[in-house]
């Protein structure tokens, strides 16, 4: 994730980014030009119709379908966006959870038990290193596919639920100093409210990331944008001309960027440009976390 200035209409405009659109879409800007030339050189010059032909009617079926479509594409991207903007606020409720989690026993933990602020000092960060690992794995990614992935290897199967194996050191070492009277039950009802956030938050993370938008929605928007591009140089050739040559790429290329905007942001816990920087995070986490329990 790249941090910019969103006032900045210069660079925006005229710079091209690792995450636009165009550089993606060029190949099938480039065909639809060609198709819709095509199309109009076989309309105005071979069949030699007229703006008074059925043909121009086509555009009223467009100007209907047209509303539709804009109405798909604002929830897909709206939906997308709630997905990234539910990991965001996912991560920043696990900074919170971590810092908490650390300053609760830093109150708790006596001055000179170095041994148990060492413990809580790595394993703290830890979790939300092992969450990030965990997130842009494989096993994270097919863990709720029904098919089976031989690929993989075999220790696809055996691999254990990070995040899960760092919280129970936690709280298994938190349950000994409850066992060993070094906090109150009331204490340890006080930590353990910040050890269930954890988890949680672990669970959240896993539901956007295994749970995709559904794949009839995702392939009838974008059978619904070629068949509507498609179509459009039959009908407006008659109203543009050959300008159509240009005219219907660049509403392709409107179109399919919304769709690309939102497959992109849909899954925030990867790698792609606009993605969250959770490595990041789970930096200042071990930074802040330590800074408190300090020995």
């Amino acid at each position: 994730m790249k941090i910019y200035n969103p006032k900045e209409w210069f660079k925006a405009v005229f710079y091209v980014t690792q995450s636009d659109t165009l550089k993606k879409l060029y190949p099938y800007l480039l065909l639809t030009s060609v198709f819709s030339g095509a199309v109009a050189y076989l309309e105005l010059e071979f069949l030699n119709l007229s703006a008074k032909s059925w043909v121009n009617n086509i555009t009223i079926v467009h100007s209907l379908l047209g509303f539709a479509l804009s109405l798909l594409l604002v929830f897909r991207t709206n939906t997308a966006y709630d997905r990234w903007w539910e990991a965001r606020k996912q991560w920043g409720s696990l900074t919170n959870v971590s810092r908490n989690l650390a300053l609760k026993l830093n109150a708790l933990l006596e001055d000179d038990d170095i041994a148990l602020r060492h413990f809580y000092r790595k394993t703290i960060p830890m979790y939300s290193q092992s969450l990030f690992a965990f997130l842009r794995s494989d096993y994270t990614t097919f863990m709720l596919d029904e098919n089976e992935h031989p690929e993989l290897g075999d220790a696809f199967s055996r691999k254990k639920h990070g995040p899960n194996q760092v919280a129970a050191l936690i709280f298994k070492k938190t349950n000994e100093l409850y066992k060993n009277n070094k906090i109150s039950g009331e204490q340890f009802l006080l930590l353990n409210n910040e050890l269930e956030g954890l988890t949680n938050i672990c669970g959240a993370c896993e539901r956007i990331k295994n749970t995709p938008i559904p794949h009839s929605y995702s392939t009838f928007i974008k059978k619904f944008i070629a068949l509507y591009v498609a179509t459009l140089p039959i009908g407006y050739v008659f109203s543009l001309g050959y300008f159509v040559i240009l005219a219907v790429p660049f509403i392709l290329y409107v179109l399919a960027s919304l769709e690309l905007i939102a497959e992109a942001i849909e899954d925030p816990f990867g790698n792609d440009f606009d993605d969250l920087p959770i490595e990041k995070m789970a930096e200042n986490i071990k930074k802040h976390t330590q800074e408190v329990l300090h020995p």
